[in-house]
């Protein structure tokens, strides 16, 4: 279909059914309609309306559960959501790809060359390339096309807007030159290896797999070659509750070290034990080591370790309780992880600065609101950013102004789970 028929089908709400099947409700298909038709617009100022498009679409995600646990080998429970890259795309007949994104100039991407570049590292135009040539190495079709993008995954949220952005790179691919036949385990593995190879930064798995798959997702990495990955049936639309983000604003300066040890503290304990993770050692030997650990690795060290074998095993009680449409005992686990988070994994805040807590903050404003009738824990990485909330409805109102008011209005994004990952819209 041209741009401007297009257009067309959107206003008359032809495509409503469409757009209700990535986005679910009538309220949040109303507000994305003026930001397709500005997509489709600009698409039309760029690249013209003489060519057939698709509308394409990739969700930021959440980390439900499993709390830093990917790094050593460990199980994590996660979610795509309707933040979300779209993309308005159309072949060009050619090996060129010129992608558009909204606030940010072309990329140019030429296909004949499809060897990374370390000069391109951190730039878009390399993310593109990336997945054009995972794609390609793995026998799948690519090929030249125009694209305009835009995204309202908030950067620096750990909502995965790169994440996003990769997938849906490789939405556009499937669709365009490969009759949407490419999976999504494939897609997330081409967008990692882009990220990895091209884009210059180490990164799991996650992040992309949640984006491609949608949904409630969990994923086991005890292998990192080959990663179990699956899907977890749960309509989170009619549980009575929002997920809520709450970005607190807090200072993510400095936060390299912090980040690093928990990864690196968690592995002193496997190396002392002669293992190279965690994963590789049962539960059971680890806590009948620890009076042996005391002395061979710090303290911390230690409570760390055992928030990763407790984590993974609130990841498998979460999964459960879903798949049992038990939400209420989802919620208690989701509040363990987050007490572990804080008193053992200690990532709510920095004791380089442990005058700044606005991530403990948010977490007490959350139980003072919520206690006894949702759930709340700290979101990601941790230290500075975000925490997550799953908030009844009769309190929304409440916890949202309430936490607006505390971190500036606009802080508290109110979310669903959408039940689709990397797909065509339209």
């Amino acid at each position: 279909m041209k741009p401007s028929d297009l257009i067309k089908r959107i206003e008359s709400g032809e495509a409503d059914s469409c757009m209700k099947d990535v986005y679910v409700t009538d309220t949040a298909v109303a507000s994305q309609k003026p930001r397709y038709i500005k997509t489709i617009e600009k698409f039309i100022e760029m690249f013209g309306d003489d060519r057939d498009v698709l509308v394409l679409s990739a969700p930021g995600r959440t980390e439900i559960c499993g709390n830093h646990t990917d790094h050593n080998n460990g199980k994590v429970l996660a979610a795509s959501i309707n933040l979300d890259a779209i993309a308005v795309a159309a072949k060009n007949d050619s090996c060129i790809i010129h992608e558009k994104s909204e606030g940010h100039s072309m990329n140019t991407v030429d296909l004949s060359d499809l060897n990374p570049n370390e000069a391109d590292f951190g730039k878009s135009s390399a993310m593109i390339k990336g997945v054009a040539a995972g794609l390609n190495c793995w026998g799948y079709q690519i090929g030249g096309f125009d694209a305009c993008t835009t995204s309202d995954v908030m950067g620096g949220s750990g909502l995965s807007s790169s994440a996003a952005f990769e997938v849906l790179l490789g939405t556009v691919i499937s669709h365009l030159f490969n009759d949407g036949n490419i999976d999504a385990v494939t897609v997330a593995k081409a967008a990692q290896y882009s990220e990895n190879v091209f884009f210059g930064k180490p990164s799991g798995l996650l992040d992309q797999m949640a984006s491609s798959v949608g949904t409630f997702v969990t994923i086991d990495f005890e292998s990192t070659e080959n990663p179990v990955i699956k899907k977890v049936d749960f309509d989170f639309a009619k549980s009575g509750y929002s997920l809520c983000i709450v970005d607190t604003h807090g200072n993510h300066s400095d936060l390299t070290d912090d980040y690093a040890a928990v990864r690196g503290e968690m592995e002193s304990v496997a190396e002392a034990m002669g293992k190279r993770v965690l994963r590789e050692i049962p539960a059971e030997e680890f806590f009948r080591a620890i009076p042996d650990l005391v002395g061979k690795v710090n303290d911390r060290a230690i409570l760390r370790a055992s928030h990763f074998y407790n984590e993974n095993v609130r990841v498998e009680k979460a999964i459960d309780a879903l798949e049992g449409n038990d939400f209420e005992a989802f919620k208690q686990i989701i509040n363990q992880s987050g007490l572990s988070s804080f008193l053992y994994n200690q990532n709510v805040y920095t004791t380089n600065n442990p005058t700044e807590q606005k991530l403990s903050l948010a977490l007490c404003i959350s139980q003072h609101i919520l206690d006894g009738k949702g759930a709340w824990r700290v979101h990601g990485g941790g230290f500075a950013g975000t925490i997550q909330a799953f908030v009844p409805a009769d309190c929304l109102e409440e916890y949202k102004s309430t936490m607006d008011a505390v971190f500036g209005e606009g802080s508290c994004y109110v979310l669903i789970i959408r039940p689709v990952g990397g797909t065509r819209v339209m």
